[in-house]
């Protein structure tokens, strides 16, 4: 294996900046903050806007478009006149 080629490739610590929610994993993304963590090691730290703790479609949180009033709301609003 070639040196000097690879990126960084170690732990970092994914944090949720909506709820807060982090995690560690192995990657190579670069960042620019530190984080000490629990176990009392200081990791890379790349903020998140979403993750699988905030996202509705994860959280159950999301809403079903009720589609029997607007679709035949869309339909009346665009339907060419015929004959």
């Amino acid at each position: 294996m070639k040196q000097g080629i690879h990126p960084d490739y170690r732990d970092v610590v994914f944090m949720d900046m909506s709820s807060g929610f982090k995690f560690v994993t192995r990657s190579t993304v670069a960042t620019r903050e530190k984080i000490t963590m629990d176990d009392g090691k200081e990791y890379p730290l790349f903020k998140l806007d979403v993750t699988s703790e905030s996202h509705p479609f994860y959280t159950g949180a999301q809403q079903r478009i009720i589609e029997a009033g607007r679709v035949e709301k869309f339909r009346q609003k665009f339907a060419r006149t015929g004959k």
